[in-house]
């Protein structure tokens, strides 16, 4: 396959996963663990579906995807921060609530014909060499997934309310001494992640595979976004580029369908991507641990360095209070 070709199929297929690792980065920057991001995915795509094929407007679609994602955090954030209970439980059982709901209440819309995004080149960018094919002849879906990346970068480092993000998950207490509201900053972006969350889902029914039938192909993207912002260190741009990996293991994983020995079943390739991202969650996992660094400490100082180099790429730290409850001293 001709890498521009390959290269422009991962931007146009990655917005799904930009947009929930996005969600779940802002999310985890203040402080909560959304484990029900796999959930809000299915029930997004369905419900997207459903309105942009009842109304015949992908805005309608779009609207509706992001407004589920909204509700489905708020269920999340009265839980864990206006009742206090396990981020963790919550979000698990939101999940699973979510899909079962994605799969009882989408049943009418499946195997339908509906909206789907069309292409739009932008003039004068898409004549340009190499790069014009690659990012400026998609659909204002990529161009409004990489704009979000830049706008979430800048947000985070760039402005003292990102700042003020941030230090909602690092030191709620702090924060609050300052005379920020937590719990009402917590909700807010608890829902903004919710938002972009369903917007993830949308993308997916109404684009990368338009339509809606069960099971759907969105299923179990969402433990993987929650995996690729853990190896993106919690930072939005390396979050993106996780996201694009990933997308691009499965790409390949279908096209080298054809390459397998006879009697090696197909499906085989196309469940790699997921223990590969696992395996990369444990490399960064062992970039924190004290053991990988007993062991470095005994091998040669230039194979030492090496190691050394490349562990410190993947070395991430999470947000010092993320999933912990905030309490007023």
């Amino acid at each position: 396959m001709d890498t521009a070709v390959l290269l422009s199929m991962i931007v146009a297929t990655a917005p799904p996963v930009i947009f929930a690792v996005l969600g779940e980065t802002i999310c985890e920057r203040a402080g909560v663990i959304n484990l029900g991001l796999d959930g809000m995915l299915v029930l997004s795509a369905m419900t997207s579906f459903a309105a942009a094929a009842t109304t015949g407007s992908l805005a309608v679609g779009f609207l509706a995807g992001a407004a589920v994602g909204i509700l489905v955090a708020l269920v999340l954030a009265i839980g864990t921060l206006t009742l206090r209970q396990s981020q963790f439980a919550i979000g698990f059982v939101l999940t699973l609530l979510c899909r079962d709901l994605a799969y009882v209440l989408g049943r009418s819309f499946e195997h339908q014909a509906g909206p789907q995004v069309a292409p739009l080149s932008l003039p004068g960018l898409a004549s340009v060499p190499v790069l014009g094919p690659i990012f400026f002849q998609q659909n204002m879906l990529v161009y409004a997934a990489l704009a979000c990346v830049f706008a979430t970068w800048f947000y985070l480092y760039h402005t003292q309310a990102g700042l003020r993000l941030c230090g909602l998950g690092e030191n709620p207490q702090a924060a609050f001494a300052r005379g920020v509201n937590v719990v009402r900053q917590r909700y807010l972006y608890v829902c903004l992640g919710g938002a972009l969350t369903g917007l993830g889902g949308a993308a997916f029914s109404l684009f990368v595979r338009p339509g809606w039938c069960r099971p759907d192909g969105i299923t179990g993207t969402g433990w993987i976004a929650l995996a690729i912002v853990i190896f993106g260190g919690w930072h939005p741009v390396r979050a993106a580029l996780g996201a694009c990996l990933f997308v691009a293991l499965q790409i390949l994983a279908v096209r080298w369908q054809g390459a397998l020995p006879s009697g090696i079943p197909s499906q085989l390739l196309t469940c790699i991507p997921f223990p590969l991202m696992i395996f990369a969650l444990l490399l960064v996992t062992l970039t924190r641990s004290e053991g990988t660094q007993r062991v470095l400490a005994r091998l040669p100082t230039g194979l030492r360095n090496v190691i050394e180099r490349f562990l410190n790429i993947l070395k991430a730290t999470p947000p010092a209070a993320l999933g912990r409850d905030f309490k007023r001293d």
